[in-house]
């Protein structure tokens, strides 16, 4: 918010300013907690709640990736939760954390996809590929906090596909191309709130939200060549 200074010898008048980010603890908390409802609306009958719907147990490295992939969820909950409250002190120890988890979380998520089929064993590789690439760069945009947060932001709609992909509903249930339309959603919020608050959208937005669309879109494709089968055979082989 710029500051207004008026001198006696050349008066200014005050300007209407855009909201900037008056409002950004606001929508970063809505967009945190709404990712939240998400993940376990998704996860709650094959993971959270799987011995209350008697659904099979996921196996050792299945069960530490989603403990680390739900640390990452809570985690975000509270990092804009600490932003809010003014203890950003806190916020960047939390963040190293942070940075170390999606680390491992990128390591669980390839070794998790190993019994995937051939073809889509390039969706969740090109998943890390996304999540892994947009949380770096949010790393070292840890200075730039408008950048910092979307680009976390953008970095964690990159996991939702796999929660749509299971949320109770038959347009989307076991639909991946419904599922992954359904998370840009999230995109949509962003840009529209660049839009209302800075009257733009924001760079980091843009070119996060267009490297996300580009993988996932030309991901099935590639999955669909000789080079990537034979690929992917490599290297499920040497993984099992």
């Amino acid at each position: 918010m710029a500051t207004v200074v008026a001198h006696p010898s050349n008066p200014t008048k005050p300007s209407i300013g855009l909201p900037g980010r008056r409002y950004d603890h606001v929508f970063f908390s809505a967009m945190a907690l709404l990712i939240l409802a998400t993940v376990f609306a998704g996860f709650a009958r094959t993971y959270y709640l799987a011995g209350v719907f008697r659904a099979p147990l996921p196996s050792l490295t299945i069960h530490l990736h989603g403990a680390a992939f739900s640390c990452w969820v809570l985690l975000l909950v509270t990092q804009v939760s600490l932003i809010s409250a003014g203890r950003v002190d806190i916020h960047r120890r939390f963040g190293i954390a942070g940075f170390l988890l999606a680390c491992l979380m990128v390591i669980l998520g390839v070794l998790a996809a190993t019994d995937a089929l051939v073809l889509f064993y390039i969706v969740p590789l090109s998943d890390m590929l996304i999540f892994g690439t947009l949380v770096f760069f949010a790393f070292r945009a840890r200075g730039n906090p408008p950048a910092h947060k979307r680009l976390i932001l953008i970095a964690t709609t990159a996991l939702l596909i796999a929660a749509f992909g299971r949320w109770p509903f038959d347009l989307v249930r076991g639909n991946p191309v419904m599922a992954g339309l359904s998370s840009y959603i999230f995109l949509l919020f962003l840009v529209a709130y660049d839009l209302w608050s800075m009257r733009k959208v924001y760079r980091a937005t843009l070119w996060a939200g267009a490297f996300l669309i580009l993988v996932q879109q030309i991901r099935i494709p590639i999955g669909k060549t000789g080079a990537w089968h034979a690929f992917a055979s490599w290297a499920q082989s040497v993984a099992r």
